[in-house]
């Protein structure tokens, strides 16, 4: 299987201005694909997750990839994880992805020799990354003994304690009891977003393209189930964008009825303009790259030399709070937006190498792997 993989396995690499690495990659044997993009590793090797969609064209898988990339340098250097900011995208339908063309990605992760880590994203799953690490140590996220399993829990839980930043910005208390927030996608972060709001007494309205699925969590968490094409209109306390990126844009800004924006999708504005854009309504904007940071913390603990500890996680996770009101005060006294104060202080941070990795990482999942 392994000699197969590799003789029909295509990597050819292209320039793009801004990227130090970008890798088209093909195997018509396997059905095989995809995209790999490194946007900057000044401050340790890349790590991102690996989208599987099924992009209507190469530019748009090309456009998204770049941006996530992109959005994950700047999340590791806010995060202070000592990594840098990579991504990948499969271009599939989730549904017809096959075990081939996961090996087939797991020999492309090898050929980059540890410049990109991978971990579970949109349209892939803890057991598609299981698959890909018994292949390639450059894998974190693993329902293993060595590893972390799935991370959303982590973001769900660091989304909260934003929506609870964002709060005590705008009424000088954390508490959410009685806020109404809409959350758009109930996805495995989304859904873990709108429990924990639901116990700590938030009045929830709920939107997924799943009817279904929005119409069973709208009945569990004694929600308003709203159609996917109206959630952004909703009248809110605070909008949770947890579905895909770029919802935020000329054309949907004004029609937004909320007085913050706190969510765990990424690259949720289109532009940089909209954050402006917001600011100048009123609107509150917690950063995406700043907010949605759980994941890459929890993941990024599995790599350290003494290995994974959910107590380190969930400390580090829990200081997304403070963070976030460090950034709230810089726009407030710079008179910026949100995601101008957290872009310039994370391209600080990698111009001057701030928390940069100074031990290799360490995939104790695959030595474990090995050794067994």
């Amino acid at each position: 299987m392994k000699r197969a993989v590799e003789e029909s396995l295509v990597l050819k690499e292209i320039p793009v201005e801004g990227y130090e690495k970008v890798v088209i990659v093909n195997d018509d044997k396997a059905g095989l694909k995809a995209i790999i993009c490194i946007h900057n590793s000044t401050l340790g090797p890349t790590l991102g997750g690996i989208r599987i969609y099924p992009y209507p064209t190469f530019e748009a898988a090309l456009t998204d990839v770049k941006r996530l990339a992109r959005g994950m340098t700047y999340k590791s250097a806010m995060a202070e994880a000592g990594l840098g900011g990579g991504k990948s995208v499969i271009i599939c339908n989730p549904k017809n992805k096959t075990k081939e063309m996961l090996l087939a990605f797991a020999e492309t992760i090898n050929r980059l020799g540890g410049l990109y880590t991978c971990a579970e994203d949109s349209g892939c799953t803890v057991a598609d990354v299981n698959l890909i690490g018994q292949h390639t140590p450059y894998v974190v996220g693993l329902s293993q003994e060595k590893s972390s399993g799935n991370p959303s829990v982590f973001t769900a839980w660091g989304t909260f304690r934003g929506i609870q930043a964002v709060l005590q910005m705008l009424d000088g208390s954390t508490s959410v009891e009685g806020k109404t927030v809409a959350i758009q996608g109930l996805g495995s972060v989304g859904s873990l977003l709108a429990e924990h709001l639901f116990w700590h007494g938030a009045k929830l309205i709920l939107s997924d393209i799943d009817w279904e699925k929005t119409q069973v969590l709208a009945k569990k968490y004694h929600a308003t189930a709203c159609p996917s094409e109206n959630i952004l209109s909703e009248p809110c306390d605070v909008l949770a964008p947890c579905a895909m990126g770029g919802i935020i844009n000329p054309e949907t800004i004004p029609q937004l009825r909320c007085r913050a924006i706190a969510g765990c999708a990424n690259n949720q504005l289109l532009t940089d303009q909209d954050a402006i854009d917001l600011k100048r309504r009123g609107i509150l904007y917690a950063p995406d790259f700043v907010i949605n940071a759980g994941g890459l913390i929890n993941v990024s603990f599995e790599i350290e030399e003494e290995g994974y500890n959910p107590l380190a996680s969930r400390k580090k996770v829990d200081q997304l709070y403070d963070q976030l009101m460090r950034l709230f005060e810089i726009s407030e006294q710079n008179n910026c937006s949100t995601h101008h104060a957290a872009v310039s202080l994370a391209e600080y941070r990698i111009k001057y190498g701030v928390s940069k990795r100074q031990t290799p990482p360490r995939y104790h999942h695959y030595e474990s792997h090995r050794e067994g």
